[in-house]
């Protein structure tokens, strides 16, 4: 949309004030609750409320700093009132405690935060009471054991906050915090949020929103009294990784459709404000605010509210695919850190130069991002951006796990979602009884596809990448998306997959080993391209031979066309399992027979705005390692180099009981 610098900073305003609005009629009668309809999440209603009240009030918060506190809507006033009312011990509708809800320990950052930038006109004229009831409220948070993720931050903020105020804190606490998240750096920008298996396993938005954003706030509460050199360390970091950030968003404004927690949508763009604030980008001021107007006017145009002008639960349309159980009413609401640009003041040159392009649409890029261990490839012509992951998967690499969809597919996009057939806010829906999309898989004697994860990065270079894993079949589809330690399971043969990515295409390659105890074969081996919504009333796919194409509603075109050992073919069809759309279509290809060991199975998998000029494949041997040399359009090489397994030093599962 074209708006002029001053038009764009009154539109930020103008929508902030309508979701702010949007939930008053649902707020209790003193406002310390906002309890918005829908199915409550596993915390309970009352733990809802008060995340209803917490993250607006973020969003209000940075509308106020960022106003001088200009207030035409009363937003002081509107929020002290709950303040008040959710501090008060003896109000039959006060917040939860900590003790009550581990999840108000979430939500009292997000209250610290917007205390400290409304501090003039909210904290400093609360009477002494009121102030003392806040920081008993928050108290219980000093000497908590948090856990061992981005949760270390909701204290480590409060705890600044309050001691800034006045209230208790302990030094032991922000050492703590400071030095795992130094233990969870993984370089060149990229944070693992906690540790997994002692490993950095644990890439998503995450890393942005949470990872990012509150060691920088840590440090602007506490102003003087951070310690020497934090801050500058942290900018840098974050600076580093807005290079790579600016990559993962699509022409269209959408963010990498990846990860959980994807409900928050806008919040995507917190690390992108947070490096205009703190002075920590690389990007242009122009490019800055491209970036968030592309994305706020994304899921504006898909309908992100409803009738009532409330945040949905999905991603476009309402979609409990992508939920967690976690996920309540007011989850969605943690798209206020996407606002964050509006605590810059008017005259930022964020809010005054002229937008520029996104990186996709200035020119073509394929490169690796060596922290999560994924290749990226954009393509300018159809705005698409494109992750190819050999990296983390969420899950310990000391035994088996169900395939999360948001986590263990081999790639991601901007413009597509996974396919996400179960309800993660029930138990066990989140974990795939069938993993097709953008997935390679045995099928066993009774057709079930076996299970990724846990997979072990063997290689990374710019354009390509190799991953192993075992695969292994739980028992049924009820088994929730960790597995469980006791899990019973099936363990199968050896799978490792290696890609080549330029353009809109990825070379996959595959060889299937046994291993030690598996001598069973007979698996037919199945490889998926991109998902993709299509209208299922329209022709949207074909199959001939090893070849399978879905053209999407949306104009995109998905591939699937096997070059070596996959001479079967088909488009795979589902309903509501998709967060883009009701219907969805995935390309496949497979073998006709049982998978050979040790052989190269060659797939091309192609997303794009029309059919792709194809790479040239050859496959050879090195002793035990067998090589696909591909020749791209135009004479780029890559060659992708599949090791074979070596059992006995290999196998963390020897262990583990089989069913």
């Amino acid at each position: 949309m074209n708006r002029t610098p001053a038009e764009d900073r009154a539109h930020w305003e103008r929508y902030a004030d309508q979701l702010l609005l949007a939930v008053r009629p649902f707020a209790a009668e003193d406002h310390a609750l906002i309890n918005l309809p829908g199915v409550s999440s596993h915390n309970g209603v009352h733990s809802d409320g008060l995340e209803g009240f917490a993250r607006t009030f973020l969003l209000a918060g940075f509308r106020l700093a960022g106003s001088g506190g200009a207030d035409p809507h009363d937003l002081a006033g509107w929020y002290a009132a709950g303040l008040t009312a959710g501090t008060d011990p003896a109000n039959p509708g006060r917040w939860p405690t900590f003790a009550e809800s581990n999840q108000a320990k979430v939500e009292a950052a997000s209250i610290a935060l917007a205390l400290h930038e409304t501090r003039p006109w909210i904290w400093d004229v609360l009477d002494d009471r009121v102030k003392q009831n806040v920081l008993d409220w928050l108290a219980p948070m000093v000497a908590d054991p948090m856990p061992g993720n981005n949760w270390i931050w909701f204290q480590g903020v409060t705890e600044a906050f309050a001691r800034t105020v006045g209230g208790i804190w302990r030094q032991q606490d922000l050492d703590r915090v400071i030095a795992l998240t130094d233990g969870w750096y993984a370089g060149d920008g990229w944070y693992s949020d906690g540790l997994t298996g002692a490993q950095h396993r644990n890439f998503d938005h995450y890393n942005g929103w949470a990872m990012h954003l509150y060691p920088l706030w840590f440090c602007r509460i506490l102003g003087a009294a951070a310690p020497r050199g934090l801050l500058d360390r942290y900018r840098g970091r974050l600076r580093r990784f807005l290079e790579d950030q600016r990559l993962l968003v699509g022409a269209n404004g959408s963010p990498l459709i990846q990860g959980r927690s994807l409900t928050y949508r806008h919040a995507a763009l917190a690390p992108v404000w947070t490096g205009a604030l703190f002075d920590a980008t690389p990007l242009a001021p122009g490019e800055t605010r491209a970036l968030a107007n592309r994305m706020l006017d994304h899921f504006t145009a898909h309908g992100v509210t409803d009738a009532d002008g409330l945040l949905t639960l999905g991603w476009h349309r309402p979609f409990r695919g992508i939920l967690q159980g976690y996920s309540g009413p007011a989850s969605p609401y943690w798209a206020s850190k996407g606002f964050i640009g509006l605590a810059l003041p008017k005259d930022h040159p964020v809010w005054t130069e002229p937008t520029a392009q996104l990186a996709v649409e200035q020119a073509d890029f394929a490169r690796s991002l060596k922290g999560p261990g994924w290749l990226v490839s954009g393509t300018a012509a159809d705005g698409v951006v494109r992750v190819v992951n050999h990296g983390g998967d969420h899950a310990d690499p000391a035994r088996p796990h169900a395939d999360d969809p948001c986590y263990a597919r081999f790639a991601y996009s901007t413009h597509t979602a996974p396919e996400t057939s179960g309800d993660p806010t029930v138990a066990g829906g989140s974990a795939d009884a069938d993993p097709v999309d953008n997935a390679v898989v045995l099928l066993d004697a009774t057709g079930r596809a076996s299970h990724r994860r846990p997979t072990t990065r063997l290689s990374l270079g710019e354009t390509t990448a190799v991953s192993r894993s075992r695969a292994h079949w739980l028992k049924d589809a009820t088994w929730d998306v960790f597995g469980g330690p006791d899990a019973p399971y099936t363990l199968g043969p050896w799978i490792t997959v290696g890609s080549a990515l330029r353009g809109s295409v990825e070379v996959r390659a595959v060889r299937v080993d046994p291993a030690d105890g598996d001598d069973t074969g007979g698996h037919v081996l199945r490889i998926g391209g991109w998902a993709l919504p299509v209208d299922p009333d329209t022709a949207f796919g074909s199959s001939e031979g090893g070849t399978a194409r879905v053209e999407g509603a949306g104009g995109l075109v998905s591939v699937a066309l096997g070059v070596d050992q996959l001479a079967h073919s088909v488009v795979a069809f589902a309903h509501d399992s998709n967060a883009l759309g009701a219907g969805s279509a995935t390309p496949v290809v497979s073998t006709e027979g049982s998978v050979a060991y040790g052989t190269l199975h060659v797939a091309l998998i192609h997303l794009g705005g029309a059919d792709p000029a194809l790479p040239h494949v050859t496959t050879r041997t090195e002793g035990a390692t067998l090589v696909a040399d591909v020749v791209w359009p135009g004479a780029a090489r890559d060659s992708i180099h599949l090791p074979a397994p070596d059992n006995d030093a290999y196998d963390p599962w020897k262990d583990i009981r089989r069913a």
